[in-house]
Formats: structure tokens, sequence, C-alpha cells
């Protein structure tokens, strides 16, 4: 493969990252924002987990559909993604994410309540203490993060390895996203992705950024743990899932492997040969 062809390559995956974390958050967030107080914290949890299943779906076969640094760095631990790939997808995701807020920031700004306030009190941004939905404080809301990104890229890992049922990994992910915030949402506004709370702490300012930390730390850790984890419960060899090669393009979100044209005519060819002999007799 050509390096020029390699680079597109790569920058489709980068950009497709961009574009997925970007309709996380203005999904997610979103719905927490315009929505949530007509269909709570089960609407809610639910627009995160549709928009990361719709995205596994629409994104996956290009970049393996990350959009979270937290999954992109376990993965560079569990030695399924290159340093390279993962400080591009990594940069890219925040960048995503605070397109993302920002576009929910202006359609916010310009609804009637909030016309003329540039003051947005809230975007759906993370918090601990007085930031809290609950109050829960610091150590519950770190515990809390490390725990549930811990379960959540868990089950990345289980729902998209080689022997897991093939074609649901989008489901058994978006699902488990949607049970993490089901269960975070009143500690800590649910993380358990440190770019979408890059996003709208931006937006938001204040106690959301001097809080912003915590929701970078925890999930990696989380993360971290998790593909230590299955490194040790699993027998599956280690290779990289997301690294587009001349042979096979082998997406995370699914493990099915897409063959070169030549190599599927070299493998088809000498049935092709059986079946003539056969004719022939």
């Amino acid at each position: 493969m050509s390096t020029q062809k390699q680079n597109n390559l790569e920058i489709k995956k980068y950009v497709a990252e961009l574009i997925g974390t970007l309709i996380l958050v203005l999904a997610g967030c979103g719905s927490a924002v315009l929505a949530g107080w007509n269909f709570g914290y089960l609407g809610v949890s639910l627009a995160f987990g549709l928009s990361v299943l719709v995205m596994a779906y629409t994104i996956g076969s290009i970049s393996g559909c990350h959009i979270n640094p937290a999954v992109s760095i376990s993965m560079l631990a569990a030695g399924k993604l290159s340093i390279k790939d993962t400080i591009f997808y990594v940069l890219f995701q925040c960048i995503g994410a605070t397109i993302g807020a920002g576009i929910l920031y202006s359609i916010v700004t310009g609804s009637l309540p909030f016309v003329g306030n540039t003051t947005i009190t809230s975007l759906a941004q993370n918090g601990y203490g007085r930031a809290s939905p609950g109050g829960y404080p610091l150590v519950a809301a770190f515990a809390a993060e490390i725990i549930f990104t811990f379960i959540f890229v868990l089950v990345i890992h289980g729902a998209t390895s080689k022997k897991a049922p093939k074609g649901f990994a989008g489901i058994a992910i978006g699902l488990a996203l949607t049970l993490v915030h089901l269960v975070l949402i009143p500690i800590t506004n649910a993380s358990v992705n440190p770019a979408r709370s890059l996003g709208p702490a931006l937006f938001v300012g204040g106690l959301a950024i001097e809080q912003l930390w915590l929701f970078f730390v925890a999930p990696i850790i989380g993360g971290l743990l998790a593909a230590g984890v299955w490194r040790i419960i699993t027998d599956e060899e280690t290779q990289n899932q997301t690294t587009i090669t001349e042979e096979t393009y082998e997406p995370l979100v699914g493990t099915t492997k897409y063959p070169r044209t030549e190599q599927v005519m070299e493998q088809t060819a000498p049935e092709t040969e059986k079946m003539t002999l056969r004719t022939e007799r």
C-alpha cells in the first residue's frame, strides 16, 4: 500500500473519531440539557447509549468507534492500538467533543429563555461535591468513575473479542453505557469519558474546569484496569485491531476481516479448477 493511501486511511480514522465524539456529546448532553426535564435519568441514559450504538455501526468499520480517550488508552494498554493512533484518536476525540458542546451551547443560548445571556450554568457537565447532582463528595465520585469505566471498557473488550458473537458488539456496548449512566448520573452526571467531560466544561467554565481533572484521571485508570483484567482472563492473542494494513482491516467494533480482492481470487481459484474438472468428466 502506498504511503499516500496509508495516510489517507489514517486521516479518515481520525476524522471518524471526531464525528463520532461530536455526535455523542451533542446527542447525549443535548438530551440532558434540552429534554432531561421531560424524560429524566432514564431518557438521558438511553440517549448516551443509543449514540454509541448507532455510531458503532456507522464508523466502527472505519476507526473502531472508540469515541472515548479512556477506551483508546485501554486498547493501547491491551496491545490493540498503536501509540501514534492513540495520540491522534485522543486528540480528535477531544476536538469533536468540543465542537459538539459548542453546537449545543449555540443552540441553548439561542433559545428564548437564554437570549442575551452568555452565562450558561449547565451543559450537562460533570462534577462532584456541590457540582454533583446528588451532592456526592470527591472520594465517592472518584471511586464511582473508576469502577464504572472499568465495567464499561471491560464490556468493550469482551464484546469485540474474536470469540464473541459477530455483529452484536454495538448493541452490548450501547446497553452497557446506558446501564452505567443509570447509576452514575446522580453521582457525577456520568462521565466515563474524558472527552465528553472536556467539551461542556470548556463552555461552562468555573467549577467545571476546576473539577475536570477527576474526569480525566478516574476514567483512564478504569480503562487501564479493564485492559489489565482482560489480558489476565482471556487467552486471546494480542494484536493491533485498529491498524489498516495491506492485507486486512480489523475494526475494533466487530472482528470481521475484509481481505483484499487478490487474496479472494487466489483462494477461490483452486475451487474453480475442481469444478471444471468435474464438469469435463
